[in-house]
């Protein structure tokens, strides 16, 4: 395993995080395909094993499960002082007013609902999981330095929204003296590139480290165009990912892999890794290869001209936050 910091702060993570959402009740959330805990425990103890510190989670996880399959995992697997955890706030967890969204009230009950989840006194990083219109962001920004400073939160970081509206949460923080974000978790792979049209070059700019889910496309980067799996013919955000136009990008994947005798998802993969501003691509593990993958690509490095192919076939497209 590989290590780096996170963004321009002092957090040493490892270069690939563990994606905790396949890991949850099946029978709880919005996911049919999720891992319960027995079958979750051989991840989260292989994630151990190949130095992947990096855990991310949400309280929306299959409603909540696998915050708590996960705060059990780190207590039987490893030690909290050894993992770097992470898990997010805004999606809706009950009807109540402190159910969803980035109010005073709904952070505060919320963390505290995690942490009883995780089974621990602190998270390292505190994401907002989506931006929230109906709340002042002098509101949330002053709530979330308040965890920090309360030693509830370690480090902020925030996930899909619109590049104006990360940029007026962290002038909001700047302009007050508060606590800025660590990190952006953004959609970010070789068929959804979205992001460098303003995301990225605002958090190359403000030294936020990303930490990108969905890096292998939700598997669509992984496989020869038209294969599918369990997963992705029931999956109805992973099937509503599929475009037409991105069969060429996958064609390119599969031509550079067979080329250099390795798995598609190493390809994918190392192209993610090979970006400057990327810290930590958020990898899901379901089958016992997919973490090996994950870590063989650190040692794949593309030249300029796979770098160039791989990129050449994509079209751009709408943002697309799932």
């Amino acid at each position: 395993m590989e290590y780096t910091r996170l963004g321009r702060t002092g957090l040493r993570v490892s270069r690939i995080g563990l994606g905790c959402m396949s890991y949850g009740d099946p029978g709880a959330g919005l996911h049919r395909w999720t891992l319960d805990e027995d079958a979750a425990a051989v991840f989260f103890q292989q994630a151990v094993e190949l130095g992947v510190t990096f855990w991310d989670t949400a309280n929306v996880y299959q409603g909540g499960t696998s915050e708590e399959y996960v705060g059990r995992a780190i207590s039987r697997f490893a030690r909290r002082e050894d993992i770097v955890l992470a898990t997010k706030v805004s999606g809706k967890m009950h009807e109540g007013p402190g159910g969803s969204g980035l109010s005073r009230k709904a952070i505060l009950e919320q963390v505290e609902a995690s942490l009883r989840r995780l089974g621990t006194d602190y998270i390292d990083v505190y994401y907002l999981h989506r931006f929230d219109p109906e709340t002042p962001v002098e509101e949330t920004m002053a709530t979330l330095h308040d965890l920090v400073t309360a030693g509830k939160v370690r480090y902020l970081g925030a996930s899909s929204m619109w590049a104006w509206q990360f940029a007026k949460m962290q002038h909001t923080a700047t302009r007050n003296g508060w606590t800025t974000f660590a990190a952006m978790q953004d959609q970010y792979n070789v068929l959804k590139r979205e992001e460098e049209r303003d995301m990225i070059p605002m958090c190359l700019d403000e030294g936020v480290g990303l930490t990108p889910y969905s890096p292998l496309a939700k598997g669509r980067a992984t496989r020869p165009w038209g294969e599918q799996t369990a997963r992705s013919s029931s999956d109805t955000v992973a099937t509503a990912f599929d475009r037409d136009a991105d069969k060429p990008v996958v064609d390119a994947i599969q031509k550079v892999a067979e080329a250099r005798a390795v798995p598609m998802a190493q390809v994918a993969l190392a192209w993610v890794l090979a970006k400057p501003v990327v810290s930590c691509p958020i990898v899901g593990a379901t089958k016992p290869n997919h973490l090996k993958d994950a870590t063989a690509a650190l040692s794949l490095t593309l030249t300029e001209d796979e770098i160039a192919e791989l990129e050449k076939p994509y079209t751009p497209q709408d943002n697309y936050w799932w």
